[in-house]
Protein backbone atom coordinates (compact mmCIF):
# COMPACT_ATOMS: atom_id res chain seq x y z
CA UNK A 1 0.00 0.00 0.00
CA UNK A 2 1.22 3.43 -0.70
CA UNK A 3 1.41 5.51 2.42
CA UNK A 4 3.71 8.63 0.85
CA UNK A 5 1.07 9.82 -1.85
CA UNK A 6 -2.76 10.73 -1.78
CA UNK A 7 -5.14 8.28 -2.47
CA UNK A 8 -8.84 8.65 -3.44
CA UNK A 9 -10.96 7.45 -0.52
CA UNK A 10 -13.86 6.87 -3.87
CA UNK A 11 -11.70 3.67 -4.67
CA UNK A 12 -10.27 2.64 -1.18
CA UNK A 13 -13.25 3.15 0.78
CA UNK A 14 -16.59 3.89 -1.06
CA UNK A 15 -16.74 2.30 -4.48
CA UNK A 16 -16.85 -1.74 -5.72
CA UNK A 17 -14.45 -2.85 -8.00
CA UNK A 18 -16.93 -3.45 -10.34
CA UNK A 19 -18.11 0.29 -10.62
CA UNK A 20 -13.74 0.92 -10.65
CA UNK A 21 -13.02 -1.08 -12.82
CA UNK A 22 -15.53 0.81 -15.46
CA UNK A 23 -13.38 4.00 -14.76
CA UNK A 24 -9.98 2.10 -14.91
CA UNK A 25 -7.01 2.34 -17.78
CA UNK A 26 -7.13 -0.77 -18.59
CA UNK A 27 -10.96 -0.31 -19.71
CA UNK A 28 -10.32 2.76 -21.52
CA UNK A 29 -7.42 1.82 -23.43
CA UNK A 30 -8.86 -1.94 -24.47
CA UNK A 31 -12.08 0.22 -25.40
CA UNK A 32 -9.57 2.39 -27.67
CA UNK A 33 -8.17 -0.94 -29.56
CA UNK A 34 -11.83 -1.91 -29.96
CA UNK A 35 -12.34 1.43 -31.73
CA UNK A 36 -9.31 1.76 -33.87
CA UNK A 37 -10.44 -2.21 -34.97
CA UNK A 38 -13.98 -0.96 -35.73
CA UNK A 39 -12.89 1.95 -37.61
CA UNK A 40 -10.55 -0.12 -39.65
CA UNK A 41 -12.77 -3.04 -40.42
CA UNK A 42 -15.43 -0.26 -41.69
CA UNK A 43 -13.16 1.31 -43.97
CA UNK A 44 -12.57 -2.08 -45.30
CA UNK A 45 -16.00 -2.96 -45.65
CA UNK A 46 -16.71 0.64 -47.74
CA UNK A 47 -14.16 -0.49 -50.13
CA UNK A 48 -11.54 2.22 -48.85
CA UNK A 49 -9.12 1.85 -51.76
CA UNK A 50 -5.98 3.23 -53.33
CA UNK A 51 -5.29 3.40 -57.43
CA UNK A 52 -8.16 0.12 -56.95
CA UNK A 53 -6.21 -1.83 -54.59
CA UNK A 54 -7.80 -1.94 -50.89
CA UNK A 55 -5.91 0.14 -48.57
CA UNK A 56 -7.04 -2.01 -45.51
CA UNK A 57 -6.95 -6.41 -45.50
CA UNK A 58 -8.19 -8.85 -43.71
CA UNK A 59 -5.03 -9.75 -42.74
CA UNK A 60 -4.50 -6.59 -41.15
CA UNK A 61 -7.91 -6.40 -39.00
CA UNK A 62 -6.67 -9.77 -37.90
CA UNK A 63 -3.40 -8.63 -36.86
CA UNK A 64 -5.24 -6.02 -34.85
CA UNK A 65 -7.46 -7.58 -33.08
CA UNK A 66 -4.59 -10.27 -31.99
CA UNK A 67 -3.57 -7.66 -29.64
CA UNK A 68 -6.67 -6.04 -28.74
CA UNK A 69 -6.39 -7.41 -25.27
CA UNK A 70 -2.79 -7.50 -24.68
CA UNK A 71 -1.63 -3.65 -24.12
CA UNK A 72 2.16 -2.99 -24.06
CA UNK A 73 1.37 -0.03 -21.46
CA UNK A 74 5.67 0.45 -20.98
CA UNK A 75 6.29 1.05 -24.58
CA UNK A 76 3.11 3.20 -24.63
CA UNK A 77 4.55 5.13 -21.24
CA UNK A 78 7.81 5.10 -22.79
CA UNK A 79 6.68 7.24 -25.99
CA UNK A 80 4.47 9.82 -24.19
CA UNK A 81 7.16 10.71 -22.08
CA UNK A 82 8.77 11.60 -26.07
CA UNK A 83 5.63 12.80 -27.65
CA UNK A 84 4.11 14.23 -24.46
CA UNK A 85 -0.03 12.63 -26.45
CA UNK A 86 -1.24 10.20 -24.78
CA UNK A 87 -3.45 8.82 -28.01
CA UNK A 88 -0.24 9.15 -30.77
CA UNK A 89 1.84 7.55 -27.93
CA UNK A 90 -0.81 4.44 -27.71
CA UNK A 91 -1.08 4.50 -31.78
CA UNK A 92 2.45 3.66 -31.66
CA UNK A 93 2.83 1.31 -29.28
CA UNK A 94 -0.56 -0.27 -31.05
CA UNK A 95 1.73 -0.30 -34.41
CA UNK A 96 4.62 -1.89 -32.42
CA UNK A 97 2.45 -5.14 -31.66
CA UNK A 98 0.83 -5.00 -35.03
CA UNK A 99 3.30 -3.95 -37.75
CA UNK A 100 1.66 -4.80 -40.92
CA UNK A 101 -1.47 -2.59 -39.66
CA UNK A 102 0.71 -0.30 -38.24
CA UNK A 103 0.27 2.38 -41.40
CA UNK A 104 -3.39 2.04 -41.27
CA UNK A 105 -4.54 2.69 -37.30
CA UNK A 106 -6.82 5.99 -36.14
CA UNK A 107 -7.05 6.40 -40.13
CA UNK A 108 -9.21 9.38 -40.70
CA UNK A 109 -9.58 10.05 -37.43
CA UNK A 110 -8.39 13.10 -34.56
CA UNK A 111 -8.08 11.87 -31.21
CA UNK A 112 -11.52 12.80 -29.74
CA UNK A 113 -12.44 9.30 -31.89
CA UNK A 114 -11.09 7.43 -28.98
CA UNK A 115 -11.28 9.61 -26.09
CA UNK A 116 -14.53 10.83 -26.42
CA UNK A 117 -16.31 7.31 -27.88
CA UNK A 118 -14.36 5.79 -24.73
CA UNK A 119 -15.97 8.58 -22.64
CA UNK A 120 -19.53 7.55 -23.72
CA UNK A 121 -18.96 3.98 -24.11
CA UNK A 122 -17.73 3.91 -20.31
CA UNK A 123 -20.36 6.11 -18.90
CA UNK A 124 -22.86 4.12 -20.91
CA UNK A 125 -21.70 1.16 -18.81
CA UNK A 126 -21.42 2.77 -15.37
CA UNK A 127 -25.33 3.62 -16.17
CA UNK A 128 -26.08 0.26 -16.51
CA UNK A 129 -24.45 -0.94 -13.28
CA UNK A 130 -25.90 2.25 -11.60
CA UNK A 131 -29.74 0.89 -12.49
CA UNK A 132 -28.67 -2.71 -11.45
CA UNK A 133 -27.72 -1.37 -7.71
CA UNK A 134 -30.94 0.78 -7.69
CA UNK A 135 -33.18 -1.80 -8.98
CA UNK A 136 -32.08 -3.87 -5.92
CA UNK A 137 -32.65 -1.05 -3.39
CA UNK A 138 -36.13 -0.44 -4.52
CA UNK A 139 -36.23 -4.35 -4.43
CA UNK A 140 -35.53 -3.98 -0.57
CA UNK A 141 -37.35 -1.52 -0.06
CA UNK A 142 -40.47 -3.06 -1.42
CA UNK A 143 -39.94 -6.14 0.77
CA UNK A 144 -39.58 -3.91 3.82
CA UNK A 145 -42.51 -1.70 2.89
CA UNK A 146 -44.62 -5.19 2.52
CA UNK A 147 -43.41 -6.51 6.12
CA UNK A 148 -44.39 -3.50 7.92
CA UNK A 149 -47.62 -2.07 5.74
CA UNK A 150 -49.66 -2.58 8.61
CA UNK A 151 -47.32 -1.48 11.49
CA UNK A 152 -48.72 2.20 13.03
CA UNK A 153 -46.40 5.25 13.59
CA UNK A 154 -46.90 8.58 14.43
CA UNK A 155 -46.02 10.56 11.55
CA UNK A 156 -44.52 14.00 11.43
CA UNK A 157 -44.90 17.39 9.75
CA UNK A 158 -42.00 19.97 10.14
CA UNK A 159 -40.94 17.41 12.47
CA UNK A 160 -43.72 18.03 13.98
CA UNK A 161 -46.28 14.77 15.43
CA UNK A 162 -49.06 14.48 12.91
CA UNK A 163 -52.05 11.73 11.94
CA UNK A 164 -50.33 8.61 12.11
CA UNK A 165 -49.21 6.71 9.49
CA UNK A 166 -47.48 2.68 8.60
CA UNK A 167 -43.96 2.21 8.72
CA UNK A 168 -44.25 0.42 5.43
CA UNK A 169 -46.32 3.57 4.18
CA UNK A 170 -42.92 5.86 5.15
CA UNK A 171 -40.88 3.50 3.11
CA UNK A 172 -42.70 3.57 -0.06
CA UNK A 173 -42.22 7.64 0.17
CA UNK A 174 -38.50 6.56 -0.19
CA UNK A 175 -39.23 3.97 -2.90
CA UNK A 176 -41.34 6.28 -5.31
CA UNK A 177 -38.14 8.66 -5.09
CA UNK A 178 -36.07 6.17 -6.13
CA UNK A 179 -38.11 4.64 -8.46
CA UNK A 180 -38.42 8.41 -10.10
CA UNK A 181 -34.84 8.44 -10.47
CA UNK A 182 -35.33 4.92 -12.53
CA UNK A 183 -37.15 6.68 -15.17
CA UNK A 184 -34.74 9.58 -15.29
CA UNK A 185 -31.78 7.12 -15.85
CA UNK A 186 -33.76 4.26 -18.08
CA UNK A 187 -35.13 7.60 -20.34
CA UNK A 188 -30.81 8.71 -20.68
CA UNK A 189 -29.30 5.50 -20.41
CA UNK A 190 -31.71 5.07 -23.66
CA UNK A 191 -30.83 7.91 -25.77
CA UNK A 192 -27.16 7.06 -24.56
CA UNK A 193 -25.02 7.38 -28.58
CA UNK A 194 -21.75 7.56 -29.80
CA UNK A 195 -19.50 10.40 -31.71
CA UNK A 196 -19.00 8.70 -34.66
CA UNK A 197 -16.21 9.69 -36.80
CA UNK A 198 -16.19 12.98 -37.58
CA UNK A 199 -13.09 14.83 -37.68
CA UNK A 200 -11.38 17.41 -36.53
CA UNK A 201 -14.47 19.94 -36.35
CA UNK A 202 -17.15 17.20 -36.98
CA UNK A 203 -17.46 17.91 -40.49
CA UNK A 204 -15.81 14.53 -41.48
CA UNK A 205 -13.48 16.31 -44.06
CA UNK A 206 -11.01 13.20 -43.95
CA UNK A 207 -13.60 10.59 -45.05
CA UNK A 208 -14.37 13.19 -47.81
CA UNK A 209 -10.31 13.06 -49.17
CA UNK A 210 -10.47 9.49 -48.07
CA UNK A 211 -13.35 8.16 -50.01
CA UNK A 212 -13.08 10.56 -52.91
CA UNK A 213 -16.19 12.68 -52.25
CA UNK A 214 -18.47 9.67 -51.85
CA UNK A 215 -21.79 10.66 -49.87
CA UNK A 216 -23.31 7.98 -49.82
CA UNK A 217 -20.46 5.45 -48.57
CA UNK A 218 -19.75 8.18 -45.74
CA UNK A 219 -23.08 8.17 -44.44
CA UNK A 220 -22.74 4.65 -43.66
CA UNK A 221 -19.41 5.24 -41.46
CA UNK A 222 -21.08 6.65 -38.06
CA UNK A 223 -23.87 3.83 -38.65
CA UNK A 224 -21.42 1.00 -38.73
CA UNK A 225 -19.18 2.16 -36.30
CA UNK A 226 -21.97 2.26 -33.44
CA UNK A 227 -23.21 -1.44 -34.73
CA UNK A 228 -19.77 -2.81 -34.04
CA UNK A 229 -19.50 -1.42 -30.74
CA UNK A 230 -23.37 -2.33 -29.48
CA UNK A 231 -24.78 1.11 -29.95
CA UNK A 232 -27.81 1.66 -32.19
CA UNK A 233 -26.52 5.26 -33.49
CA UNK A 234 -24.51 8.16 -33.49
CA UNK A 235 -25.20 11.88 -32.24
CA UNK A 236 -26.25 13.55 -35.51
CA UNK A 237 -23.71 16.21 -35.51
CA UNK A 238 -20.68 17.52 -33.97
CA UNK A 239 -18.53 19.48 -33.28
CA UNK A 240 -14.97 17.54 -32.49
CA UNK A 241 -16.26 16.54 -29.52
CA UNK A 242 -19.41 15.35 -28.32
CA UNK A 243 -21.83 17.72 -26.86
CA UNK A 244 -21.04 18.01 -23.28
CA UNK A 245 -24.54 18.26 -22.62
CA UNK A 246 -24.54 14.69 -22.37
CA UNK A 247 -22.11 14.60 -19.39
CA UNK A 248 -24.61 17.28 -17.67
CA UNK A 249 -27.21 15.31 -18.60
CA UNK A 250 -25.89 11.96 -16.95
CA UNK A 251 -24.63 13.73 -13.80
CA UNK A 252 -28.06 15.15 -13.31
CA UNK A 253 -29.46 11.60 -13.25
CA UNK A 254 -26.88 10.52 -10.26
CA UNK A 255 -27.29 13.72 -8.74
CA UNK A 256 -31.33 12.81 -8.08
CA UNK A 257 -30.23 9.67 -7.03
CA UNK A 258 -27.79 11.11 -4.31
CA UNK A 259 -30.82 13.19 -3.52
CA UNK A 260 -33.00 10.37 -2.65
CA UNK A 261 -30.44 8.29 -0.69
CA UNK A 262 -29.65 11.72 0.99
CA UNK A 263 -33.71 11.87 1.82
CA UNK A 264 -33.60 8.03 2.33
CA UNK A 265 -30.70 8.13 5.01
CA UNK A 266 -31.92 11.36 6.65
CA UNK A 267 -35.31 9.98 7.69
CA UNK A 268 -33.11 6.74 9.34
CA UNK A 269 -30.73 9.12 11.08
CA UNK A 270 -33.88 10.87 12.86
CA UNK A 271 -35.76 7.47 13.29
CA UNK A 272 -32.63 5.73 14.97
CA UNK A 273 -32.15 9.17 17.15
CA UNK A 274 -36.00 7.86 18.17
CA UNK A 275 -35.23 4.37 18.97
CA UNK A 276 -38.03 3.19 16.57
CA UNK A 277 -35.69 2.30 13.46
CA UNK A 278 -31.77 1.21 13.64
CA UNK A 279 -29.76 0.83 10.40
CA UNK A 280 -27.37 -2.38 10.53
CA UNK A 281 -24.85 -2.67 13.20
CA UNK A 282 -21.87 -5.47 13.55
CA UNK A 283 -21.27 -7.36 16.99
CA UNK A 284 -18.17 -5.94 17.16
CA UNK A 285 -18.72 -2.91 15.88
CA UNK A 286 -17.76 1.00 17.75
CA UNK A 287 -20.03 3.73 17.68
CA UNK A 288 -18.05 5.64 19.50
CA UNK A 289 -14.21 5.92 20.99
CA UNK A 290 -15.19 8.08 23.78
CA UNK A 291 -18.78 6.31 25.04
CA UNK A 292 -18.88 2.90 24.95
CA UNK A 293 -23.15 2.81 24.62
CA UNK A 294 -23.47 4.76 21.06
CA UNK A 295 -24.49 3.16 18.23
CA UNK A 296 -24.02 6.21 15.92
CA UNK A 297 -25.92 5.47 12.33
CA UNK A 298 -22.38 5.89 10.88
CA UNK A 299 -23.66 4.17 7.07
CA UNK A 300 -26.69 6.51 7.24
CA UNK A 301 -24.38 9.58 7.83
CA UNK A 302 -22.07 8.23 5.07
CA UNK A 303 -24.73 8.21 2.24
CA UNK A 304 -25.52 11.78 3.14
CA UNK A 305 -22.00 12.88 3.20
CA UNK A 306 -21.39 11.22 -0.42
CA UNK A 307 -24.84 12.71 -1.86
CA UNK A 308 -23.78 15.94 -0.97
CA UNK A 309 -20.81 15.68 -3.02
CA UNK A 310 -22.56 14.44 -5.84
CA UNK A 311 -25.33 16.80 -5.93
CA UNK A 312 -22.22 19.76 -6.04
CA UNK A 313 -20.16 17.77 -8.44
CA UNK A 314 -23.09 17.58 -10.88
CA UNK A 315 -22.25 21.66 -11.09
CA UNK A 316 -19.33 20.76 -12.85
CA UNK A 317 -20.54 19.02 -16.59
CA UNK A 318 -23.33 22.20 -16.60
CA UNK A 319 -20.46 24.65 -16.27
CA UNK A 320 -18.20 22.86 -18.80
CA UNK A 321 -20.98 22.54 -21.15
CA UNK A 322 -22.11 25.97 -20.57
CA UNK A 323 -18.58 27.43 -21.57
CA UNK A 324 -17.27 25.26 -24.51
CA UNK A 325 -16.17 27.56 -27.54
CA UNK A 326 -17.19 26.84 -30.62
CA UNK A 327 -16.24 23.38 -32.22
CA UNK A 328 -13.56 22.69 -29.12
CA UNK A 329 -11.44 23.50 -26.26
CA UNK A 330 -9.24 21.86 -24.26
CA UNK A 331 -10.84 23.38 -20.90
CA UNK A 332 -13.74 20.44 -20.61
CA UNK A 333 -10.76 17.77 -20.47
CA UNK A 334 -9.41 18.17 -16.82
CA UNK A 335 -13.03 18.50 -15.00
CA UNK A 336 -14.27 15.56 -16.88
CA UNK A 337 -11.33 13.23 -15.47
CA UNK A 338 -11.93 14.30 -11.82
CA UNK A 339 -15.93 15.11 -11.92
CA UNK A 340 -17.77 12.19 -14.11
CA UNK A 341 -15.76 9.19 -12.63
CA UNK A 342 -16.40 10.72 -8.79
CA UNK A 343 -19.42 11.30 -9.53
CA UNK A 344 -19.79 7.50 -10.41
CA UNK A 345 -17.85 6.01 -7.91
CA UNK A 346 -19.44 7.97 -5.23
CA UNK A 347 -23.12 6.81 -6.65
CA UNK A 348 -21.53 3.35 -6.78
CA UNK A 349 -20.59 3.48 -2.92
CA UNK A 350 -24.48 5.39 -2.27
CA UNK A 351 -25.90 2.82 -3.87
CA UNK A 352 -24.26 -0.36 -1.90
CA UNK A 353 -25.09 1.31 1.76
CA UNK A 354 -28.42 2.04 1.01
CA UNK A 355 -28.51 -1.96 -0.27
CA UNK A 356 -27.02 -2.74 2.89
CA UNK A 357 -28.98 -0.36 5.09
CA UNK A 358 -32.16 -1.23 4.11
CA UNK A 359 -31.32 -4.64 4.32
CA UNK A 360 -30.32 -4.92 8.12
CA UNK A 361 -32.73 -2.34 9.03
CA UNK A 362 -34.30 -3.09 12.55
CA UNK A 363 -37.91 -2.42 13.34
CA UNK A 364 -38.61 -1.47 17.84
CA UNK A 365 -42.70 -2.30 17.54
CA UNK A 366 -42.75 -1.48 21.35
CA UNK A 367 -40.48 2.10 21.04
CA UNK A 368 -42.92 2.90 18.40
CA UNK A 369 -46.02 2.39 19.87
CA UNK A 370 -45.11 3.84 22.88
CA UNK A 371 -44.10 7.12 21.38
CA UNK A 372 -47.66 6.92 19.38
CA UNK A 373 -49.56 6.12 22.08
CA UNK A 374 -47.85 9.42 23.89
CA UNK A 375 -49.20 11.53 20.94
CA UNK A 376 -52.35 9.70 20.06
CA UNK A 377 -54.94 11.20 22.76
CA UNK A 378 -54.37 14.48 20.50
CA UNK A 379 -55.04 12.52 16.86
CA UNK A 380 -58.06 10.89 18.20
CA UNK A 381 -59.88 14.52 18.95
CA UNK A 382 -61.61 15.08 16.17
CA UNK A 383 -63.22 11.50 16.07
CA UNK A 384 -63.60 12.29 19.41
CA UNK A 385 -65.63 14.99 18.47
CA UNK A 386 -67.24 13.94 15.76
CA UNK A 387 -68.67 10.90 17.90
CA UNK A 388 -70.15 13.90 20.20
CA UNK A 389 -71.64 15.66 17.52
CA UNK A 390 -73.43 12.62 16.34
CA UNK A 391 -74.87 12.46 19.86
CA UNK A 392 -76.14 15.95 19.59
CA UNK A 393 -73.67 18.16 20.33
CA UNK A 394 -72.72 21.43 19.15
CA UNK A 395 -69.57 21.23 16.12
CA UNK A 396 -68.36 24.76 17.35
CA UNK A 397 -68.65 24.54 21.32
CA UNK A 398 -66.87 21.34 20.74
CA UNK A 399 -64.44 22.29 19.07
CA UNK A 400 -63.45 24.99 21.29
CA UNK A 401 -63.68 22.57 24.95
CA UNK A 402 -60.75 20.13 22.63
CA UNK A 403 -59.10 22.84 22.19
CA UNK A 404 -58.93 24.44 25.85
CA UNK A 405 -58.38 20.55 26.94
CA UNK A 406 -55.83 20.09 24.93
CA UNK A 407 -53.62 23.33 25.56
CA UNK A 408 -53.97 21.81 29.54
CA UNK A 409 -52.62 18.12 28.37
CA UNK A 410 -49.94 20.15 26.55
CA UNK A 411 -49.04 22.21 29.73
CA UNK A 412 -49.33 18.68 31.71
CA UNK A 413 -46.30 17.08 29.68
CA UNK A 414 -44.21 19.72 28.94
CA UNK A 415 -44.17 21.80 31.93
CA UNK A 416 -45.07 19.37 34.60
CA UNK A 417 -43.59 16.14 33.26
CA UNK A 418 -46.87 14.50 33.66
CA UNK A 419 -48.29 11.85 31.65
CA UNK A 420 -50.92 12.93 28.46
CA UNK A 421 -54.32 12.95 30.04
CA UNK A 422 -56.43 14.21 27.85
CA UNK A 423 -58.48 11.50 27.59
CA UNK A 424 -59.35 11.96 31.51
CA UNK A 425 -60.05 15.70 30.75
CA UNK A 426 -62.62 15.09 28.07
CA UNK A 427 -64.12 12.06 29.84
CA UNK A 428 -64.66 14.59 33.07
CA UNK A 429 -66.31 17.37 30.57
CA UNK A 430 -70.05 16.43 30.73
CA UNK A 431 -70.34 18.03 26.66
CA UNK A 432 -68.68 15.30 25.49
CA UNK A 433 -71.11 12.39 27.58
CA UNK A 434 -68.35 9.82 27.46
CA UNK A 435 -66.25 7.54 29.33
CA UNK A 436 -62.48 6.65 29.90
CA UNK A 437 -63.69 3.07 28.68
CA UNK A 438 -65.15 4.31 26.02
CA UNK A 439 -62.42 6.87 25.04
CA UNK A 440 -59.58 4.38 25.79
CA UNK A 441 -61.41 1.47 23.11
CA UNK A 442 -60.87 4.43 20.89
CA UNK A 443 -57.01 4.66 21.40
CA UNK A 444 -56.84 1.17 18.85
CA UNK A 445 -53.64 3.26 16.25
CA UNK A 446 -54.95 1.34 13.23
CA UNK A 447 -57.96 3.68 13.08
CA UNK A 448 -56.06 6.22 12.41
CA UNK A 449 -53.60 5.44 9.74
CA UNK A 450 -56.47 5.83 7.19
CA UNK A 451 -55.21 4.65 3.82
CA UNK A 452 -51.80 3.33 4.77
CA UNK A 453 -52.04 -0.68 4.26
CA UNK A 454 -53.94 -0.07 1.05
CA UNK A 455 -52.03 2.77 -0.41
CA UNK A 456 -48.40 0.16 0.15
CA UNK A 457 -50.56 -2.71 -1.32
CA UNK A 458 -51.43 -0.41 -4.22
CA UNK A 459 -48.40 1.41 -4.67
CA UNK A 460 -46.37 -1.90 -4.83
CA UNK A 461 -48.57 -3.87 -7.03
CA UNK A 462 -48.98 -1.14 -9.65
CA UNK A 463 -46.02 0.52 -9.52
CA UNK A 464 -43.15 -1.20 -8.28
CA UNK A 465 -43.55 -5.17 -8.74
CA UNK A 466 -43.83 -4.74 -12.48
CA UNK A 467 -40.67 -2.64 -12.40
CA UNK A 468 -38.73 -5.69 -10.46
CA UNK A 469 -40.53 -8.10 -12.75
CA UNK A 470 -39.47 -6.29 -16.02
CA UNK A 471 -35.55 -5.89 -15.04
CA UNK A 472 -35.71 -9.50 -12.69
CA UNK A 473 -32.27 -10.73 -14.72
CA UNK A 474 -30.68 -7.59 -12.04
CA UNK A 475 -31.89 -8.56 -9.04
CA UNK A 476 -30.50 -10.75 -6.35
CA UNK A 477 -27.50 -8.54 -5.74
CA UNK A 478 -26.17 -7.82 -1.71
CA UNK A 479 -23.51 -5.43 -1.13
CA UNK A 480 -20.05 -5.25 0.73
CA UNK A 481 -19.49 -2.38 2.23
CA UNK A 482 -15.81 -1.31 3.78
CA UNK A 483 -17.17 0.75 7.30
Amino acid sequence: MDTDRYISPLSERYASREMQYIFSQDMKFRTWRRLWIALAETEMELGLSKDGSPVITQEQIDELKAHADDINYDVAREREREVRHDVMSHVYAYGQQCPKAAGIIHLGATSCYVGDNTDLIVMTQALKLVKKKLVNVMRELADFAEEYKVQPTLAFTHFQPAQPTTVGKRATLWLQEFSLDLEDLDYVLGGMKLLGSKGTTGTQASFLELFDGDQETIDKIDPMIAEKMGFEQCYPVSGQTYSRKVDTRVLNVLAGVAASAHKMSNDIRLLQHLKEVEEPFEKGQIGSSAMAYKRNPMRSERIASLSRYVMIDALNPAVTSATQWFERTLDDSANKRLSVPEAFLAVDGILDLCLNVVDGLVVYPKVIEKRLRSELPFMATENIMMDAVKAGGDRQELHERIRQLSMEAGRNVKERGLENNLLELIAADPAFGTTPKKLQEAMDPARYVGRSREQVEAFLDRVIRPILEENRELLGLTAKIEV
